[in-house]
């Protein structure tokens, strides 16, 4: 088949996630595209690419740009309805969304899915598309792959002292787990150390402008760095499974408005085992009691992070779950769900 993926975020390519960090949506188009010409698709992706380029059998083009393709069996949409028009003959249309499908609902939103009635929606998993409230025949879930970086991570080789790592946005929670950490959690696990993964907090530390919702959580963090605290910026792939494989637990708020929790998918499969609130997508991630714990409240929360950080015996157990439950879906397996999609 020919396809095409169209997305109208920011500027990547096939190589971005080996080089620097990217957004999940953005991370799943480069692996979707990846395993779509892997299994000998002809593979589009119109985007904001700086320049023409071909990687791993995929070509990616400007959008827009002179030259764009004119007709596809397959076209899929990321995120915005608008890009249903990316190309004028499409044997097939499906829009990928990666947040909420409330704003489908707007009149501009709703006016192009009606003129596109064949398009079907597909979502991340059941609490994605719970988000929706249209026809049903029109949704399909497929849920997201993981890149190879994280399934193949050499053995999990935690280091001394024991590290927590966090990768929530900082306003889903991240000043409640700070305090937790401050308050409860290192006065049990002496000497720990919790690393939060955030572009945003972590310019700030370096004397880069905030934007004014996170200043107040910066300087939460930055005041609680006697307990341990310490501030990073996300990294590429490779870099990122290495720091989950040095780390022993995933410590995950969980959030109403989250629909699928990227990264601690790509955590898990790494070995590294999580401990969340039951909230948002978290509880599609883990596997409870297993890969980690799924918990009801504080106490539970703090009970089951400090045991990950200081019982070897449990976080052993729970690591070798993790790596060997949670890292069999790539996305050749999302790829050939795709394809079904098509037919």
């Amino acid at each position: 088949m020919d396809i095409v993926i169209a997305d109208d975020s920011v500027a990547f390519d096939g190589t971005t996630p080996l080089n620097q960090p990217l957004g999940g949506p953005e991370k799943a188009i480069v692996g979707l595209a990846a395993a779509l010409a892997a299994r000998e698709h002809r593979v589009t992706v119109l985007n904001r690419c700086r320049a023409p380029a071909e990687f791993r059998g995929v070509a990616w083009r400007p959008l827009g740009g002179a030259g764009a393709c004119a007709r596809c069996d397959l076209l899929i949409a990321s995120r915005r309805p608008e890009l249903l028009d990316a190309v004028t003959d499409a044997g097939r249309r499906l829009l990928w969304l990666a947040g909420s499908a409330m704003p489908l609902k707007g009149e501009a939103s709703a006016a192009i899915l009606d003129r596109h009635a064949e398009a079907k929606l597909v979502f991340f998993g059941d609490t994605h598309r719970g988000s929706w409230h249209g026809a049903p025949e029109r949704v399909a879930i497929v849920q997201p792959g993981v890149a190879a970086a994280f399934r193949e991570a050499a053995a999990m080789a935690p280091q001394h002292p024991p590290r927590a790592v966090v990768t929530t946005h900082p306003r889903m929670d991240l000043d409640w787990l700070l305090d937790l950490w401050a308050e409860r959690i290192a006065t049990r696990a002496h000497g720990a150390e919790l690393v939060v993964y955030s572009a945003a907090l972590a310019a700030g530390v370096a004397g880069g402008a905030v934007a004014a919702e996170f200043k107040s959580i910066l300087d939460k963090a930055i005041g609680v760095r006697d307990a341990g605290v310490r501030l990073a910026r996300p990294l590429a792939d490779p870099d990122m499974a290495a720091a989950y494989r040095a780390a022993r637990v995933h410590l995950y708020p969980g959030h109403s408005q989250e629909v699928y929790a990227a990264t601690l998918a790509e955590s898990q499969a790494a070995g590294l085992p999580a401990v969340a609130r039951k909230k948002g997508a978290a509880p599609e991630r883990i596997r409870d009691g297993r890969s980690g714990f799924l918990v009801p409240d504080d106490e539970a929360f703090v009970n089951c992070a400090v045991l990950l950080l200081n019982d070897d015996a449990v976080f052993r157990t729970r690591s070798n779950d993790a790596r060997s439950l949670q890292r069999g879906r790539g996305w050749v397996e999302a790829a050939a769900e795709f394809e079904a999609l098509a037919a």
